[in-house]
């Protein structure tokens, strides 16, 4: 990340990597930086001033994609949009990457021998599999039945299988269409959302990807699955009155069995069932 950092009459140019956490509210996705602090210490100068000239360039650079808030003594806080956020899902529902941010769209992944897991917890590996084969069960049947229609039908055959059959012919409706708000909001969707959000930060940022616990951010995204799954309906009452959140949950669906698929083949030398 480069940015510029005004000192009186002089610019600087700050490269690096800017670490950025997480917020723990579940119903937005929120970054925090305290890069303000580190720099000030370096720099001799104001927290809330370096603050402010990196919201400035984060503004000038993203418009209204994000949103960007200075929280003192210096933290920087950027919020995605829904409408950044229902690009974001959309790609990775897909396999494409399309949103403005450095994320990721999972496309047909290949073994990555070097980070394959010795051994795993038979329980987990069988949850993560178990969602990955729900989510794909789910997906067919909606394709089935006319909720979403894809480019071309899908095998039911895992080796003929490929990601980029999971391709809708149109975007799907993620937002409400009077005041633009992401459909999905109820307690389950968004613990699901957020977990989609940490494991592709996780697959696109780490560091050290060998000292990522895969095996965790698989399981933890199975068992967001599995609640949400428990308690949003698709079919019945809500296909019939709500047919655009059905849609919009069927690609959330679709999200994550993009991202379970990447886990179980690149991360965790597994493979990924399409029926159990």
């Amino acid at each position: 990340m480069n940015f510029y950092l005004t000192q009186g009459n002089e610019k600087h140019i700050i490269s690096g990597r800017i670490p950025l956490y997480q917020g723990r509210d579940i119903n937005r996705v929120l970054y925090i930086s305290g890069v303000a602090l580190r720099l000030a210490k370096s720099h001799n100068s104001v927290p809330w001033e370096i603050a402010n000239a990196i919201a400035f360039h984060i503004a000038d650079n993203c418009g209204e994609a994000l949103i960007v808030q200075i929280v003192a003594p210096g933290l920087i806080h950027i919020e995605l949009t829904h409408d950044l956020l229902a690009d974001w899902l959309q790609s990775v529902a897909v396999g494409e990457s399309k949103s403005s941010l450095n994320f990721i769209g999972i496309k047909s992944p290949l073994p990555d021998k070097g980070e394959r897991v010795k051994s795993h917890n038979p329980s987990r590996l069988f949850s993560i599999q178990y969602a990955h084969a729900r989510c794909y069960s789910l997906i067919l049947l909606a394709h089935r039945e006319g909720l979403i229609e894809l480019q071309e039908p899908l095998s039911t055959s895992s080796e003929s299988w490929h990601l980029g059959s999971l391709v809708v012919t149109e975007a799907l409706p993620w937002l409400n269409s009077d005041d633009r708000q992401l459909r999905l909001h109820h307690l389950a969707e968004s613990h699901l959302i957020m977990q989609l959000v940490k494991a592709v930060d996780e697959l696109e940022c780490a560091e050290d990807a060998g000292s990522v616990n895969w095996e965790k951010i698989g399981w933890d995204l199975s068992q967001a699955f599995e609640a949400f799954w428990c308690q949003c309906r698709i079919w019945g009452e809500v296909k019939t009155n709500s047919p655009e959140l059905a849609q919009a949950r069927l690609g959330l669906i679709m999200a994550t069995q993009s991202v379970l698929r990447f886990l179980l083949i690149v991360k965790l030398g597994a493979t990924a069932p399409v029926e159990l």
